[in-house]
């Protein structure tokens, strides 16, 4: 079947529809083509939509690419707990592998970006946005536990996360995922001991 075919098989989008299905398509293109294929036509193409709508809703690649990546982070950062507020250690990072297996492609995206940022500094920005809002929503949710760690302590933790989502993107063994994610937790509890 050929992009036109699928366009045209799709049902229509309604008004508030097209914005949120270009930014699924943003971050489609970049996790599986890269970023520097990100343009408007490969953006509108994976969508079925005519690239002149992808300039109208975002105006410049800066803006689609900084909407895109919020979009993947508003569907990823809540998966840093199975009951997010409750405070509850056995809960933290209940979800992330299954996470990792349901949003490949916001995650995919997410390290493309965080890639491409060793070639164009200008992208830098963003990463550091990403970042800060995932060790934010830790430490948020170690606030909860009334876990009183320092920043520093927050970004090892997210750190040890980070590379544990990475392998399960890139390995896929949900098995040896899950039993590292159990030893940081009881990690996690030890430190919450001694901080105490």
């Amino acid at each position: 079947m050929s992009a036109v075919e699928s366009a045209d098989s799709r049902p229509a989008l309604r008004y508030g529809e097209r914005r949120t299905a270009l930014l699924a398509a943003a971050v489609r293109v970049g996790a599986e083509q890269g970023l520097r294929n990100l343009t408007y036509r490969a953006v509108a193409r994976e969508a079925g939509v005519a690239h002149g709508l992808v300039a109208h809703h975002f105006g410049t690649r800066d803006v689609l690419l900084e909407e895109a990546l919020q979009y993947s982070l508003a569907k990823s950062v809540p998966a840093i707990s199975a009951r997010p507020g409750s405070g509850d250690l056995d809960a933290l990072f209940d979800g992330i592998v299954e996470m990792v297996q349901t949003l490949p492609h916001d995650l995919a995206f997410q390290y493309e970006l965080i890639l491409e940022s060793r070639r164009r500094p200008e992208l830098r920005p963003h990463v550091q946005s990403l970042y800060r809002t995932f060790e934010q929503a830790l430490a948020d949710e170690l606030a909860c536990g009334e876990m009183d760690f320092d920043q520093n302590f927050v970004h090892l933790v997210f750190a040890a996360l980070d590379g544990l989502v990475f392998q399960q993107l890139s390995i896929a063994d949900p098995e040896r995922t899950d039993a590292a994610l159990a030893h940081l937790r009881t990690l996690l509890a030890l430190a919450g001991h001694r901080s105490t």
